[in-house]
């Protein structure tokens, strides 16, 4: 028994989340975390929908996103919604450590930076937290990366994402995020929970370019995908 494997056993179980039995794994238990939907299948390596091949896939090519690559580690699916969900609305924030970890270790390339993705004043008033802004934390001090948790400020209220059509998200977004730091050269990686269209990251690295950012990177804990 090596040494880490002596410190859980040494640890009190908790319930997991998601089944209800003692868990030393974290907030959730191994069986568990063995039926999460990974996302393991190729995906297009700039948005990263399900490509043959793991090619890039003809909406990116035809019309190239302002982020340049996307690092997601789960489908946006049951029961990863149900931990999602718990997260962000019911303030679980046991599972920040857990996804950020997740998330941590699929970074093969090193950004310069880390941003959140932001919350509106009167958003982030009524939650009492930005998700986004704790997954990024625990990232940067897992990674040892700088993070630039005010660089960027969400200027619009916008409505929520989920509640509009897909072709309606893109413009929901225009011009909700301001960027006030000199990115120059700088290779920036943006932190949300999902990505679903893709709207906010996009409009969120829209403005990291005008600050002079040279990459963008979207991380996030889930992508969804069309079936779902």
């Amino acid at each position: 028994m090596n040494i880490r494997t002596q410190i859980e056993h040494a640890l009190p179980a908790q319930p997991c989340l998601l089944c209800g039995a003692a868990s030393r794994n974290g907030p959730w238990c191994g069986p568990c975390d063995a039926a999460l939907p990974y996302l393991a299948t190729p995906h297009c390596p700039v948005c990263a929908l399900p490509t043959l091949n793991g090619a890039t896939c003809g909406r990116c090519l035809k019309q190239a996103p302002q982020f340049d690559r996307t690092v997601a580690v789960f489908a946006y699916a049951f029961p990863l919604d149900k931990l999602v969900q718990a997260l962000k609305f019911n303030g679980q924030l046991m599972l920040v450590r857990q996804f950020a970890n997740k998330l941590a270790q699929r970074i093969e390339i090193r950004p310069d930076c880390i941003v959140p993705m932001p919350l509106h004043p009167a958003r982030l008033q009524e939650r009492g937290f930005n998700q986004s802004l704790e997954l990024a934390r625990q990232i940067a001090r897992k990674l040892g990366l700088p993070l630039l948790s005010h660089a960027c400020q969400r200027v619009r209220n916008t409505p929520p994402q989920s509640a509009l059509p897909w072709k309606e998200r893109g413009r929901n977004m225009r011009k909700a995020f301001t960027c006030a730091e000199d990115l120059s050269g700088k290779h920036v990686a943006v932190v949300d929970d999902v990505m679903t269209s893709g709207a906010s990251v996009n409009e969120l690295a829209r403005a990291l370019r005008r600050a002079n950012a040279r990459e963008v990177s979207a991380w996030v804990v889930a992508r969804t995908l069309p079936h779902n």
